[in-house]
C-alpha cells in the first residue's frame, strides 16, 4: 500500500486554491477553524481546564508511532497530531495558515519557496526548533516510500536551511501552490531521532504525550506552544475497532466525542437532546477507478458509459443515507476553486448503451468490481453500482478483498475498483498526486498530455484569476476524460457530548486541530 493513502483518508488535507500566496504573514495557523457546537448563549465564554474523552477508529494489529509512517488507525493520526506539528494547516479563510512555519514566500519564478519558522517554537523537552530539525524531517518524510507522492517535484537534496529560521524548497517546476503540499505529513521531528525512539520522540504540537497503550493515549496540555494558549488540560484518546462500537460509547456517556464514526449512527443520535450530531461537507470521496492505461475500461467512450449508468441520487440517498451530495466526476469538491458551471453529468441509459456498441465492449462478459470495507458505505457503493450497471447491460460481480491484500495487489493496478479519499478542499491536490502522467500515485493509470500541460501552465501562473482560469481547463479535461468516476461526497460525522465546545467543523487535517476545543462543564 502507498504510506500516504491511509493518512490522507484519515488527515483529509491536501492543496487548494486560495490565491497566491507568495508572501504569507505571520500567525498561528489555527485560529480561523470555526465551531458548529452549541455555545451555550452569547454571553458563554471559553473555559480552560477539564479532560475530553475522544474516540476514534483503530485496530490495535495496526497500531503505528511513526510520524512518517502509515497511520492506518485514525487514532494514531489525531494523537501524532496533536503531538506533532506540519509546517502549514487549512483553514476555512484560506485553504493554508502558517503552523510550525510562520510565513513564506516565493521566487519570482515561482521554483524556490522560504520558509520562516515560527518564533519561540520549541520541543516538549524544551530545546528551540532548528532549521537542520525541520530540513531533516522532511528530508526523512521524501525519502519515505511514497515520498515522491508526499512532496511532488522536490527532491531531498532540495530542501536546504539557509539560515537560522529560513527553510529553503526547491521545486523543479515553477509551483505557484507549493506552501499548500505543506500541510500534510510534514512533522517535524528533531534531527537524527532514531526509529527506536520514535514512540517517545518530543514534539512541538499543543498537547505532550503522557503514555500510549496499544492505540490507546493519554495526552497533556503543552503550556509552552508557541500557537497560544491551549484550553484543555488534557486529552485522552480510546481506540474503537468499529464505528457502531465507537458511538454506542458516546451515547452512553463513556466518551465526550465520537470521530468520524458514519451516517448510521448520526440517525442514532438525532433524536438524542445530549448529543450533538456536527455534519463536515465534502468530507470523504468514495470514486470508482477505471483504468485507462490499457484493458477493457482504456476506450474513453466505455468510461463515459459508465458515468452515465450511475444513478448518483439513488446512491447518495441509499449509500450515504441522505449525508453527502451528488458530485459530477470532479475531485477537491471544496475547492473554491471548483468548476460548478460545468455541467452536473445524469444519468442516461440509452446513451450509455450507444457508446459501448460504438466502442465495441463486450457486454457478454462479467467484470469484476474490487472493493474493501475499510470504511462504511465503500462496498454498499460498489453493490449498487453493479445493480445500476446491468441496467445497461453491462455484468459486473463484486469482489470484496481483506485491506492488505486490496492495498498490495489492486490499488494502482486493478481494472476496476473503489478507493476512498478524505482530501477534498482542492483539484490541485489530485491533478499533482493522483492524475498527472508522472503522479506518484496514479490510480487509472491515466496519461494526458493536455491535462499536463495544462498543471504545469497554471501552477507556474502567480495571478491567482489567471490560474483559476487554467484549474477551470483542468477540471473540463478531468470530467470528460480521466478514469474517475465520482458519484457522491460523503459528510463527515462527529458525534459530541452537550457540555463540547469549539470543535473544528474543517474537514480532515483541520478536523483534529483540538487547541482550541473546550468543555462547558
Amino acid at each position: 500500500m502507498g504510506v500516504t493513502r491511509r493518512q490522507l483518508l484519515w488527515a483529509g488535507t491536501g492543496i487548494g486554491v486560495a490565491g497566491f500566496l507568495a508572501a504569507c504573514s505571520s500567525g498561528s495557523g489555527s485560529g480561523d477553524s470555526k465551531s458548529t457546537a452549541p455555545e451555550g448563549g452569547a454571553a458563554e465564554q471559553p473555559r480552560p481546564g477539564g479532560t475530553l474523552r475522544v474516540g476514534a477508529l483503530g485496530k490495535a494489529a495496526a497500531v503505528t508511532r511513526d510520524p512518517h509512517g502509515n497511520q492506518a488507525n485514525e487514532s494514531d493520526y489525531l494523537i501524532i497530531s496533536l503531538v506533532f506539528d506540519t509546517l502549514a494547516v487549512p483553514g476555512d479563510t484560506s485553504n493554508t495558515l502558517p503552523r510550525l512555519a510562520a510565513s513564506w514566500k516565493a521566487s519570482e519564478d515561482l521554483k524556490t519557496w522560504r520558509f520562516t519558522l515560527a518564533e519561540g517554537a520549541t520541543f516538549h523537552d524544551g530545546t528551540p526548533v532548528t532549521t537542520e530539525d525541520v530540513v531533516w524531517s522532511l528530508q526523512r518524510l521524501r525519502n519515505t516510500p511514497a515520498g515522491s507522492a508526499r512532496l511532488p517535484g522536490i527532491r531531498p537534496e532540495s530542501i536546504k536551511a539557509e539560515d537560522a529560521k529560513t527553510v529553503v524548497l526547491e521545486s523543479d517546476y515553477p509551483n505557484a501552490e507549493l506552501p499548500l503540499l505543506t500541510r500534510l505529513t510534514t512533522f517535524i521531528l528533531k534531527k537524527d531521532t532514531p526509529d527506536s525512539a520514535l514512540a517517545t520522540a518530543p514534539g512541538t504540537g499543543p498537547f505532550k504525550l503522557d503514555w500510549y497503550r496499544d492505540g490507546n493515549a493519554r495526552l497533556v496540555r503543552n503550556d509552552n506552544w508557541y500557537g497560544g494558549k491551549v484550553l484543555l488540560d488534557a486529552i485522552e484518546v480510546k481506540i474503537f475497532e468499529s464505528p457502531q462500537a465507537l458511538s454506542n460509547a458516546l451515547l452512553a456517556g463513556q466518551i465526550d466525542l465520537a470521530s468520524n464514526v458514519g451516517a448510521v449512527a448520526a440517525r442514532t443520535a438525532e433524536t438524542r437532546k445530549d448529543v450533538q450530531v456536527l455534519r463536515r461537507p465534502n468530507d470523504m470521496a468514495m470514486p470508482i477507478v477505471m483504468r485507462t492505461a490499457d484493458g477493457p475500461f482504456a476506450d474513453v467512450r466505455v468510461r463515459e458509459a459508465l458515468r452515465l449508468v450511475a444513478d448518483r441520487d439513488a446512491m447518495v440517498k441509499q449509500v450515504l443515507s441522505g449525508y453527502g451530495t451528488v458530485a459530477n466526476d470532479i475531485l477537491g469538491t471544496g475547492d473554491p476553486a471548483f468548476a460548478k458551471d460545468i455541467p452536473q453529468r445524469k444519468r442516461d441509459l440509452d446513451k450509455a448503451k450507444k457508446l459501448l456498441a460504438e466502442a465495441g465492449f463486450d457486454t457478454s462478459k462479467t467484470y469484476d468490481l474490487v472493493t474493501t470495507e475499510d470504511i462504511a458505505g465503500l462496498a454498499e457503493s460498489a453493490t449498487l453500482f453493479a445493480t445500476q450497471a446491468r441496467e445497461a447491460g453491462v455484468k459486473i460481480n463484486v469482489v470484496k478483498q481483506d485491506s492488505k491484500v486490496f492495498w498490495d495487489s489492486t490499488w494502482q493496478k486493478g481494472a476496476l475498483y473503489t478507493t476512498y479519499w478524505g482530501t477534498n478542499d482542492s483539484v490541485v491536490f489530485f491533478a499533482s498526486k493522483t492524475m498527472l502522467s508522472d503522479a506518484g500515485q496514479n490510480e487509472s493509470g491515466w496519461k494526458n498530455t493536455a491535462f499536463d500541460e495544462a498543471y504545469r501552465t497554471a501552477m507556474a501562473t502567480g495571478d491567482a484569476g489567471e490560474r483559476a482560469k487554467l484549474l477551470h481547463k483542468l477540471q473540463e479535461i478531468e470530467h470528460a476524460e480521466s478514469g474517475y468516476l465520482l458519484w457522491g461526497m460523503a459528510d463527515g460525522i462527529d458525534l459530541a457530548g452537550k457540555a463540547v465546545r469549539g470543535l473544528p467543523t474543517l474537514p480532515g487535517y483541520g478536523r483534529v486541530q483540538l487547541e482550541k476545543t473546550w468543555l462547558a462543564r
